[in-house]
């Protein structure tokens, strides 16, 4: 792993929604470590430390509980949906070479030909890889790619020692021209045809009158 993933993590003795209240309050982050078919451990971690580090996808974490170092994949954090804060963090053991499956975000890379778009299918792709060598995301270039251009996720160039997991034939980027919004324009133009219609309806009923008008004064 290129950057210190380590955390000091506390083993964690109470539970429930008040004693996880407490926990936040003090600048902490209660979480659960499971997998490879051991006992879940509560633990908390550090809140500052592990809000910096989350802020990548796929982080495995180095922690130091009581002296004994786990390795751990994050696999689920939870926030509040209105402040964003860090509520509960989901970890998966993990060990030194071991494979795991992961969705790795996908990020283009240089500009399209002039006047079209790239539309990102797929923002994530499904891959295999060593639990410390995830790549932090896979990199799509565009440049000068012209309309009608389609990438495949079997095109993806792939870093070594990753396998891709989603299906060869999904569809990742679709390189367009875009479409003007012709919808205003049509309802106005139908819009001005009615009023045009009705204009002449009243103009053809106001001539109508006027000739009636004319008839009766002859007649007198």
């Amino acid at each position: 792993m290129s950057e210190n993933t380590h955390l000091s993590a506390e083993v964690r003795t109470s539970f429930g929604k008040g004693a996880a209240r407490k926990i936040r309050a003090t600048n902490k982050i209660p979480a659960v470590i499971y997998g490879h078919g051991t006992e879940p451990r509560h633990v908390t971690l550090p809140g500052h430390e592990t809000a910096l580090l989350l802020r990548k996808k796929n982080v495995v974490l180095t922690l130091d509980i009581a002296g004994d170092e786990q390795l751990a994949l994050v696999k689920d954090v939870q926030k509040d949906p209105v402040r964003q804060l860090i509520e509960h963090i989901d970890l998966v053991v993990v060990r030194k070479g071991e494979k795991v499956v992961v969705d790795v975000p996908v990020h283009l890379e240089g500009e399209s030909f002039s006047g079209t778009i790239a539309m990102l299918e797929h923002t994530t792709v499904s891959v295999e890889a060593e639990a410390t060598h995830i790549p932090e995301n896979i990199v799509v270039s565009i440049e000068g790619a012209e309309e009608g251009t389609q990438i495949h996720a079997g095109q993806l160039e792939l870093p070594k020692g990753t396998t891709l997991v989603t299906d060869p034939e999904a569809i990742v980027v679709v390189v367009t021209v875009p479409q003007l919004d012709t919808t205003s324009d049509a309802d106005g133009s139908a819009e001005a045809a009615d009023e045009a219609a009705e204009g002449s309806a009243e103009a053809e009923g106001g001539a109508a009158e006027a000739a009636e008008g004319e008839s009766a004064e002859t007649a007198e």
